[in-house]
């Protein structure tokens, strides 16, 4: 309970905050930096060295492509018969297909999985969503766009994101058998901050403009990302023997709102940034309420 009061205490707060007390221009984007570039990191070297191997891990990062892959037959499907631009095309893909398994993501699995559904969380978010979003995500940004990917600025992405470079380090620490106390208690005090500066960055960056031509299009993208795509992911783990925590989180994560960053991406790439904008504002309010319901099913 007292996980999910910080919960929404803080996402309504930053939504008051935005609105009423005239934060500095480029405080958000301060927030998202030390989330992205201190905390993020820090989690994932508190966390990783705590994961023992498991056979089934491999489930977690594959489900998150899966999400991605099926995104993408998604949206071409619906956009050939919906008659929609390749901008929007591209923008229902990345809404759809790239979930936020980072900053909904990890606070809402810590608060109903724990920390070891947390440590399964990062592994799902940094070898699935992540890998996705440096290489899958600026590829359709680019084709969509007119423009060609450029496979060395991908690469320089993905090895240079300093929660893909904590995750390295991570595993290294864990084959030797983890860190001393003392800096496992510094790791995870820093990475304590992820939950609460990661929620009110949200709720401050938080926008819900319904506009009638755009809303078919959202509701595709919300409609797999957060309903189909879950349930399938639910099937096929159930199919292949997946069970227990592995498969509770790879639905979970699944079925996470828009990552934050398909919004900026359409907007550096020139998609529909109004159907990235609303399908991230409308999942993160969904997310909050369906992802603690699906929870108790699994």
């Amino acid at each position: 309970m007292d996980a999910l009061l910080l919960l929404f205490a803080c996402f309504g707060l930053g939504m008051v905050v935005a609105r009423v007390a005239r934060p500095p221009e480029g405080f958000v984007r301060s927030l998202n930096w030390w989330v992205l570039y201190i905390a993020l990191p820090a989690i994932v070297l508190e966390l990783i060295p705590r994961v023992r191997f498991d056979p089934q891990l491999w489930f977690l990062p594959v489900a998150m492509w899966f999400v991605f892959a099926g995104a993408w037959v998604v949206a071409e499907m619906a956009g050939r018969w919906l008659g929609w631009s390749r901008e929007r095309i591209g923008a229902v893909i990345l809404a759809a297909g790239l979930g936020n398994t980072a900053f909904a993501g990890y606070p809402l699995i810590e608060m109903l999985r724990g920390k070891d559904g947390l440590a399964l969380a990062v592994v799902a978010d940094q070898l699935g969503g992540a890998i996705a979003l440096a290489t899958g995500g600026v590829l359709v940004a680019s084709l969509y766009s007119g423009g060609r990917p450029q496979p060395r600025e991908i690469l320089r992405r993905l090895f240079l994101f300093p929660a893909f470079i904590a995750l390295i380090f991570g595993v290294a620490a864990g084959l030797m058998g983890g860190w001393p106390s003392a800096l496992e208690k510094v790791f995870a005090r820093i990475g304590a901050t992820l939950t609460p500066l990661a929620l009110f960055s949200i709720g401050m960056q938080l926008r819900l403009r319904l506009a009638r031509a755009q809303l078919g299009a959202v509701a595709v993208s919300l409609g797999w990302k957060m309903a189909l795509a879950p349930a399938l992911v639910f099937l096929a783990g159930a199919a292949i023997g997946m069970d227990g925590p592995i498969l509770a989180v790879a639905v979970l994560q699944a079925a996470m709102a828009p990552m934050v960053t398909t919004a900026i991406l359409a907007d550096q790439y020139g998609l529909d940034t109004e159907v990235a904008n609303m399908s991230l504002g409308i999942g993160i309010v969904l997310s909050l309420i369906l992802v603690p319901l699906i929870n108790p099913l699994l």
